[in-house]
């Protein structure tokens, strides 16, 4: 089993992780151009983090090699006329590294395998967390200014709760004068409103004598008949 990717991996570890039972990011089959042969051979591809595993065929126990998705980038293969191609290019340190081409049968399979592998590194999701880290705070930061000013609003209310001082020209509640009139005042809303609500309480009651169904009840033989 081959890898590209300089690093000490314990090789059973690795067939046992890809041939796992556990749910994968994406399997399926894809067109792979050889290293050697140019042509594109089929192959059965099953993606687990940030590791790119491909087998000849789905049923195999083994893999024949592992791409390791870092420090590459997916693009294109706009020069491929015959399938619907992308690739994945590795970058050395300033010297081109080795340009993996791949080839779906459909658009939309293309642009589902670049998605998924786009974001798959390790330093995709390093950056991924730092942006939602940074979200999180600006989130906190908006709770915390909206409790402060929520604070306020609830002071500025309790201050606006408290007794106001009464004017100082009010007039004397045990004055003769002033306990009549606010009586008479009292006394005529009353009947004012007692004639509106009487007009429209009878209106509605004489809508529903006009309207009423009658019901009519009897016995047939031992049952209790009811006809509206």
């Amino acid at each position: 089993m081959n890898s590209k990717c300089k690093m000490k991996i314990n090789e059973k570890t690795l067939l046992s992780y890809a041939t796992s039972s556990a749910p994968c990011d994406r399997e399926g089959e894809l067109l792979k151009r050889g290293e050697v042969n140019k042509s594109f051979q089929r192959r059965w591809f099953v993606l687990r983090g940030n590791l790119l595993f491909y087998f000849e065929k789905k049923s195999d126990k083994e893999p024949l090699g592992v791409i390791v998705l870092e420090g590459c980038t997916i693009e294109l293969a706009e020069d491929e006329k015959d399938v619907y191609a992308f690739k994945v290019v590795f970058h050395g340190d300033g010297k081109p590294g080795r340009v993996y081409v791949f080839g779906t049968s459909s658009q939309e399979d293309m642009e589902a395998w670049m998605r998924l592998l786009a974001c798959s590194s390790y330093d995709y999701m390093k950056l991924m967390v730092i942006e939602l880290e940074s979200q999180l705070a600006e989130l906190e930061e908006t709770e915390r200014l909206a409790a402060a000013s929520k604070g306020s609003t609830a002071s500025i209310i309790a201050d606006n709760s408290r007794p106001k001082v009464p004017p100082r020209n009010r007039q004397n509640p045990f004055n003769e004068g002033t306990i009549k009139t606010t009586k008479e005042a009292k006394s005529r809303r009353f009947l004012e409103l007692h004639r509106q609500f009487g007009i429209r309480i009878l209106a509605d009651r004489g809508d529903w004598k006009r309207n009423r169904k009658v019901a009519e009840i009897h016995m047939e033989d031992d049952t209790l008949v009811v006809t509206m």
